[in-house]
């Protein structure tokens, strides 16, 4: 009896232990399992018609965000941010391979310059000078021209930092490309970093007089792009929009600025407090394509417009320093293209908040200044902030 009490205390204690360590070990196991490292993966990602080398950067945090960059035109491919529930899902529209963006896009998530938005007429005077830009926008210049900054194979280098990573880009606009004056120099810095934030950071010097005007145009859509995740079917008329300005800059048929700024109160254009982008956007002929005079603008860093999408309840706010936001909600998309995750991109699919200077300022001399000048450097700064 006393042997069989001895051996069953010491099997007991054996299995006491054995479970106590398993149960640990396992439990570190598992969170390693779900552990996700600051980081940037480099693969190539194929190549231009004219054989230039094109690769995609895949940045990753320690949250489990990543965000897809490719030097051809600077275009952020996918970004994933996390629901109400933790989950990632890519929230951002375009493709999978560089054929599909070779083959021609609607600027999906790219790099927008030497000036985003549109110059009327592709025409302005500067010095005495009048400039013939090409037209891409019926007798307008819109976004850099026929071969803007979106179509271009920029150098690129890998920033790594303690609590970030990045994405250095650069490249030398030519004297007199797209009709533009001066040899422009221009570098944009992608960094995602650990508060699930995708900071962007554009520079640019000249040799000669010229307007600049960089922005960033990827179309989101908070539900996100996976048909299996949270959502990605309904489009972005539910999204709940806030843009901080008082007033916006009207437009003529053509999308050109009449050089008016207006009040948003009692207009379809007020999104002071959070309204649903299609709460009213039938009372806009065509759909929201306009710029907003952001408040108090003084060149810092300031909260410009937060979105949030009720059924992912993913949240995201654009931070800049610029004087203006371009909301745009997607009223070109027709079905015609495919995405990603096989859905047909159709009207509304996706908004984009591109933060700028004004639209045709070089021929509005009441709006703020674009005109780069030699010995001074273009900056700004723009946050889309997750949460």
């Amino acid at each position: 009896m006393k042997k069989y009490f001895y051996f069953s205390a010491a099997a007991l204690c054996l299995t006491l232990l054995m479970f106590f360590l398993g149960g640990c070990c396992g439990k570190v196991n598992s969170n390693q399992g779900k552990e996700s490292k600051m980081g940037i993966t480099k693969s190539f990602f194929g190549k231009t018609e004219t054989g230039q080398a094109v690769d995609l950067y895949t940045l990753s945090n320690s949250k489990g965000m990543t965000v897809k960059i490719t030097n051809y035109g600077g275009i952020v491919t996918s970004l994933t941010a996390p629901d109400k529930k933790g989950n990632f899902n890519d929230v951002v529209l375009g493709f999978d391979t560089l054929e599909k963006y070779l083959a021609g896009h609607p600027y999906f998530g790219a790099i927008v310059g030497r000036y985003g938005n549109r110059i009327a007429k592709g025409r302005f005077t500067l010095n005495g000078v009048e400039y013939k830009l090409a037209t891409n926008n019926g007798e307008n210049h819109l976004h850099g021209g026929i071969n803007g900054f979106d179509k271009v194979v920029w150098q690129s280098e890998e920033i790594h930092k303690k609590n970030e990573v990045g994405l250095r880009l650069h490249y030398l606009s030519k004297d007199g490309e797209e009709g533009y004056p001066g040899n422009l120099s221009v570098v944009v810095i992608y960094t995602l970093t650990g508060n699930n934030e995708l900071k962007i950071d554009y520079e640019a010097e000249t040799d000669k007089a010229t307007p600049v005007n960089l922005t960033h145009h990827s179309y989101f859509n908070l539900e996100g792009e996976d048909p299996g995740g949270s959502g990605g079917s309904n489009g972005i008329l539910g999204h709940l929009l806030t843009i901080h300005a008082d007033r916006f800059t009207p437009v003529d048929n053509g999308l050109i600025p009449t050089g008016e700024l207006k009040n948003v109160q009692d207009t379809p254009m007020d999104f002071l407090t959070p309204r649903a982008i299609g709460e009213r956007i039938s009372l806009v002929e065509g759909g929201y394509d306009h710029n907003y005079v952001l408040n108090n603008w003084d060149g810092s860093l300031k909260l410009a417009a937060s979105v949030s999408e009720p059924v992912s309840g993913r949240i995201m706010e654009v931070w800049t320093t610029e004087p203006g936001l371009q909301f745009y909600s997607g009223n070109f998309l027709d079905g015609t293209i495919t995405g990603k995750s096989g859905k047909k991109y159709e009207k509304h699919y996706g908004f984009c908040l591109e933060t700028q200077h004004f639209p045709d300022s070089p021929n509005k001399p009441n709006f703020p200044s674009t005109i780069l000048e030699p010995g001074k450097k273009y900056t700004h700064t723009t946050v889309y902030r997750f949460r």
